[in-house]
C-alpha cells in the first residue's frame, strides 16, 4: 500500500478545506471499501481525511414525516432505528441484506452511497477496465459476466453498483444532501448516480470535493408497505444478483401509489418508471403484476452470459409486488 497523510477533521470546513487543498486527498467514513482498493492499488490517496467525528450521524424527523439521517450514521445503527423500521421498512431490510453484522457496524450511509463497483476486473491492474483506466478498454463484456449488467449499460462498462440500501432509498424518492465550500446542496438519489455513458469513470453528479452530510427521506412514502429482496449467490452475505425494492398503496382495491428500483442489474440503482405507471391506478391482478414485471425489464440488453438476471429479476418483482398487494388487500 502506498503511504499516505491521515487526518481527522474535527469540523466539516476543515474537512472540506482539507480535500481541497490536496487533490489526491479522499474522505476516510468506515472505510470498509476504500481500504480494500488501497490494498490492491485502485485507490492511493496521498491523504484520508477522517468524517467519523463530524456531527453528522443520527436520524431525526421531518415536518412531512420525513426523516434526515446523517452521513455518518453506521449502517447498524440506520437498520434499527425504530422510526426507519416503522417508516421505511424496505430501508432497514435492504441494509441488512447487505454486508456482514462486523461491515455494518463500522459502514456509514455516505460510503456505502460512494461504494465502487465490486467487478472483478475493477479491482484487477493486470486488466483493462474503463471505470478504473478511463480509455482503456472493458476486459468484462468479452470476460466473465454473468452477474454484470443488463439494463443501462454501453460498450465502455457493464458493472453493476454493489449497494442494497441506494437501492431502497431509489424507490422512495430519497434526496441526498451536501456540504461545499461555496456552501451547501441537494440532488435526488435519482439523479445522484450518471448514466455510465462513455466515461463509466464518472460516477456521480456530487461536485468536487463535496461532503455528504444526509439523506432525506421524503414524507411522501412514510407509512407505506414497503418491501426489499434479494437473490445472491450463497446464503452468507454476498452482492446482490438481482434485488428489487418495491413500496405499494391501494385503496379501495386500486393501487393508488406504487414505486419499484432494481438492484444488480445496472451500474445505478434502476427505477422502473413505466412499470410503475403501468398498475398505478389499476386494479393488482396477477396478470397485471405479470405485465408490470415484464415492463420493467423491456428495455433490458443482456450480454451472453447473463440473460438469466432477466428472469430472475421479473420474476422477484412479480414475487414482491404479489406479497405487498396480498397484505394490502388484507388490511
Amino acid at each position: 500500500m502506498r503511504e499516505f497523510a491521515y487526518q481527522r477533521a474535527a469540523q466539516i470546513r476543515d474537512a472540506l478545506t482539507a480535500v481541497a487543498d490536496d487533490a489526491g486527498a479522499r474522505y476516510l467514513g468506515g472505510g470498509t471499501n476504500i481500504v480494500d482498493l488501497m490494498k490492491c492499488g485502485v485507490e492511493e490517496p496521498t491523504r484520508l481525511v477522517d468524517v467519523r467525528r463530524l456531527p453528522l450521524d443520527g436520524v431525526s424527523g421531518t415536518p412531512d414525516g420525513g426523516l434526515v439521517i446523517g452521513a455518518t450514521t453506521t449502517n447498524s445503527d440506520l437498520a434499527a432505528h425504530p422510526e426507519v423500521r416503522r417508516r421505511f421498512p424496505s430501508v432497514s431490510q435492504a441494509v441488512l441484506a447487505g454486508a456482514s453484522g462486523q461491515l455494518r457496524n463500522m459502514a456509514t450511509v455516505g460510503g456505502n452511497l460512494l461504494q465502487r463497483t465490486r467487478c472483478g476486473y475493477f479491482a484487477d491492474l493486470s486488466r483493462p477496465c474503463n471505470k478504473r483506466t478511463p480509455g482503456s478498454g472493458c476486459a468484462a463484456i468479452e470476460g466473465v459476466h454473468h452477474n454484470h449488467a443488463v439494463l443501462g449499460h454501453s460498450e465502455h462498462c457493464v458493472a453493476t453498483h454493489p449497494s442494497d440500501m441506494a437501492v431502497a432509498l431509489a424507490a422512495l424518492d430519497a434526496v441526498v444532501c451536501y456540504e461545499t465550500l461555496d456552501g451547501p446542496g441537494e440532488v435526488p438519489l435519482s439523479r445522484f448516480y450518471l448514466p455510465v455513458g462513455d466515461r463509466p469513470d464518472r460516477e456521480t453528479a456530487l461536485p468536487a470535493g463535496a461532503l455528504i452530510t444526509a439523506v432525506v427521506l421524503p414524507g411522501a412514502a412514510a407509512g407505506l408497505r414497503s418491501r426489499y429482496r434479494k437473490v445472491r449467490e450463497r446464503a452468507s452475505y454476498a452482492f446482490a444478483t438481482v434485488s428489487v425494492a418495491a413500496a405499494l398503496d391501494i385503496r379501495d382495491g386500486v393501487v393508488r401509489d406504487v414505486r419499484i428500483a432494481l438492484g444488480g442489474v445496472a451500474s445505478r440503482p434502476w427505477r422502473a418508471g413505466s412499470a410503475e405507471a403501468l398498475l398505478r391506478g389499476t386494479r393488482p391482478t396477477a396478470d397485471r403484476l405479470l405485465a408490470c414485471a415484464e415492463e420493467a425489464l423491456s428495455e433490458a440488453n443482456p450480454l451472453p452470459d447473463n440473460g438469466y438476471k432477466v428472469i430472475l429479476a421479473r420474476n422477484l418483482i412479480e414475487a414482491v409486488l404479489g406479497e405487498l398487494a396480498g397484505t394490502e388487500m388484507d388490511r
